[in-house]
C-alpha cells in the first residue's frame, strides 16, 4: 500500500487515481473532525465542509510541499474550514439539539425527572458551547463519536498527552461551570 506522500507526488503528476485514493483514506477522519467542530445537529454543514476541504486540496496539492504529514495538512484545512463556518452560523438554529445525544444513551425516567434531565442537558450544552475550540472538539471526538485518544491527536495535530490535557481541562472547566450553575456532577 502505497503512503499519502507516494499518493501526494502522484497526484501532483496529474495522476487523479491517486487523488480518489487520498479521499478514500481521509473523506471519514475529514467528516469526524468537521463534526466534532461544528456538533452532530450540524451534519449537513459538516458535509459540506469535507466536500469544501477536498476542493481546497485538490486545488493546492501542488504547492503542497511535504514539509508536514499530508494528514496533519488536511485536518487543519478542515479544522479551519469547520471554524470558520462555526462562526458563520453561530446564530441560526441547529437541526437538532444537541439534548438528542443525552436523551440517546440515557434510560426513559419519568416525566419530571425528563423535565430536569433536559435543562440540565441544555445548561451542560450552553457550557459545552463556550469552550475553546480545541475542547470542544476533544470532547465531541472522543465522548460523542468515539474516537480513541490517539485518533483525537491526530486529527487535532497534536499529541496524545495534549489531547488528554485538553480533556481534562474541559471536564474541570464544565464541572466548574456546572457547579455554579447549581448542578451538581456525581
Amino acid at each position: 500500500m502505497e503512503s499519502d506522500s507516494q499518493l501526494v507526488t502522484r497526484v501532483q503528476s496529474g495522476d487523479q487515481q491517486a487523488f480518489s485514493e487520498l479521499v478514500r483514506r481521509h473523506s471519514a477522519p475529514v467528516f469526524r473532525l468537521a463534526v466534532s467542530i461544528l456538533g452532530r445537529e450540524f451534519i449537513p454543514e459538516a458535509e459540506d465542509v469535507t466536500q469544501e476541504v477536498f476542493l481546497k486540496v485538490h486545488h493546492a496539492i501542488e504547492s503542497f510541499r511535504g514539509e508536514a504529514e499530508f494528514s496533519s495538512w488536511i485536518y487543519r484545512i478542515t479544522f479551519n474550514q469547520a471554524v470558520n463556518l462555526k462562526a458563520r452560523v453561530r446564530f441560526r438554529s441547529p437541526h437538532a439539539d444537541e439534548s438528542i445525544l443525552y436523551r440517546a444513551v440515557t434510560p426513559e425516567p419519568g416525566p419530571d425527572r425528563q423535565v430536569e434531565i433536559a435543562q440540565r442537558d441544555q445548561v451542560l450544552a450552553e457550557c459545552i458551547r463556550t469552550l475553546p475550540e480545541v475542547y470542544q472538539s476533544s470532547l465531541r471526538l472522543y465522548y460523542w463519536l468515539g474516537a480513541g485518544v490517539g485518533e483525537v491527536a491526530e486529527l487535532l495535530g497534536v499529541p496524545e498527552n495534549t489531547v488528554k490535557s485538553y480533556l481534562h481541562r474541559a471536564r474541570q472547566l464544565l464541572h466548574a461551570m456546572l457547579k455554579e450553575k447549581g448542578y451538581s456532577c456525581d
